[in-house]
């Protein structure tokens, strides 16, 4: 190839500028876009040409395509008034840290194949331990330590295969039946957790089959005397308990699992003890939150996503595990092209043995730089604002005779429903997102459809919180006929 077809770094500086200026311009307007995408299937893929350009293009042509066939195809997860699923953070100094590491384009695998790469992510997760206010065990001084993975579905999997190696010794074959000992290995969780769970035990060879849905308390929370009954009943057919998974914010209702009765009962059982904290666990940034970790000494592994609600764009998610020698005997493998001196010396960090991937990205630049620029009390302040204003919309909801609460109020997180019922409930949710003006998603919690609204985006501010609230209110007298909801 020409060497005239690369981009030169003059070139590249006035390309970057242009598209620094395009996120900006885009950061003011948002408001302006839909908040769900209004485009119909293929419509996107129909505007695109059928076969790749021969020749390259101007990159202010690549622009234009951006404004007129990508951004009408998007849904804005960082409009003020998106309320769906969770808060899908951005803020500049991520998306910065983002730039600077495709620039930097180094490969994290090996310490020495980029030492600062390592030692920041090293710091960097030291530093939240003290700022979420875990325990010190978690700390890369103490046994444990902290990597930086894609997703908590990742992590849980991650730790799925460390806690069932340590359960089995390794003695594991290729179907996942322990040679020798018991022909069934069994993980738990909530019947509210997250499907990452029973993913993770495809994956891990371990089947879905396997895994036991605990039942859960009038608060959605697991039941600790039903999973210490379930424990005992596996223990009794001969099977070998190995992890369970307790949930610090469930994705359904936010529910947060009793972690002391869980953690207490895992102990005195020998069974892996994994925290997965992706949303709320950003809340325990601010120490009038901390009561949701209680009892989180007990855990072997924690993970929490800063993607979420930290203001660290995707993909960033944060996993420690008490023991990281458990976690390296069960991932690590050594191939002769990557011998060092570094790794043989055994004083560095290798974070590709904590992790299913070799290769990793530099993503602790990103996360380093968000907590610098907003610092630990602008983090704070964040968490705070969106912890009131989910507060506020809920007391409209309490006040109300149209809607109810259909669960206790989360960090952020409020499920309601309008009393109708069902029907009405989804024909007033489909309305709301087709009209653009914001976006919710559903659940369902005692065979009940609820709406959920969480709040979270960077953007978000009071008025946008009455405003939906207005319009919910307004859409629901539509379909009912009914009067307005008490001031």
């Amino acid at each position: 190839m020409d060497d005239a077809a690369h981009m030169t770094p003059d070139e590249f500086r006035r390309c970057g500028y242009a598209l620094v200026d395009r996120i900006a311009r885009y950061m003011e307007e948002i408001e302006r876009y839909p908040v769900l995408s209004q485009v119909r299937p293929g419509s996107v893929r129909e505007r695109l040409p059928r076969a790749a350009p021969e020749h390259g293009e101007p990159f202010a042509d690549v622009l234009r395509d951006v404004d007129e066939i990508i951004v009408p195809g998007l849904t804005h997860w960082q409009s003020p008034s998106f309320f769906a699923y969770f808060p899908a953070n951005a803020s500049g100094p991520a998306i910065l840290g983002d730039l600077l590491s495709s620039g930097l384009g180094v490969q994290g695998m090996l310490w020495a194949t980029s030492p600062a790469c390592t030692e920041l992510e090293t710091h960097v997760l030291d530093w939240l331990v003290d700022l979420l206010g875990l325990p010190g065990r978690f700390l890369s001084t103490a046994a444990g330590g902290g990597v930086i993975q894609d997703s908590a579905s990742s992590s849980t999997l991650t730790a799925l295969i460390a806690a069932r190696e340590r359960a089995t010794a390794g003695a594991v074959n290729e179907r996942g039946v322990v040679y020798g000992a018991a022909p069934r290995l069994i993980a738990y969780t909530s019947r509210h957790a997250h499907s990452s769970v029973e993913k993770a035990m495809k994956i891990a060879g371990m089947g879905s089959g396997n895994l036991r849905l605990v039942d859960a308390d009038a608060g959605y929370a697991m039941r600790a005397d039903a999973l210490e009954s379930a424990i005992a009943a596996d223990r009794a057919a001969g099977a070998t308990p190995v992890m369970v998974s307790a949930t610090l914010g469930t994705t359904s209702s936010g529910a947060v699992d009793p972690l002391r009765a869980i953690g207490e009962l895992c102990r005195r059982e020998g069974v892996w003890l994994h925290v997965d904290a992706a949303h709320a666990g950003s809340a325990t940034i601010c120490p009038e939150h901390r009561a949701l970790i209680d009892g989180v000494e007990h855990a072997d592994s924690y993970t929490f996503n800063p993607h979420k609600w930290l203001l660290t764009n995707f993909d960033c998610n944060c996993f420690w595990v008490a023991d990281r020698a458990a976690l390296i005997d069960a991932l690590s493998v050594l191939p002769e092209f990557l011998r060092n001196r570094a790794t043989e010396s055994g004083e560095v960090i290798d974070y590709r043995d904590w992790h299913v991937p070799l290769g990793r990205r530099f993503r602790a630049l990103k996360l380093w730089f968000v907590i610098r620029h907003y610092g630990a009390e602008g983090l704070r302040a964040h968490v705070r604002r969106s912890v009131e204003l989910a507060g506020w919309f809920a007391s409209r909801v309490e006040e109300s005779g149209e809607f109810e609460l259909a669960a206790p109020v989360s960090v952020g997180l409020v499920c309601f429903r309008h009393r109708a019922g069902d029907a009405l409930n989804q024909t007033l949710m489909d309305r709301l997102n087709a009209s653009g003006a914001l976006y919710l998603t559903h659940t369902r919690l005692d065979d009940r459809l609820v709406l959920r609204l969480a709040v979270g985006a960077p953007a978000t501010r009071r008025e946008h919180v009455e405003a939906a609230w207005t319009r919910i209110v307004e859409t629901a007298r539509g379909l009912t006929g009914g009067t307005p909801a008490p001031a």
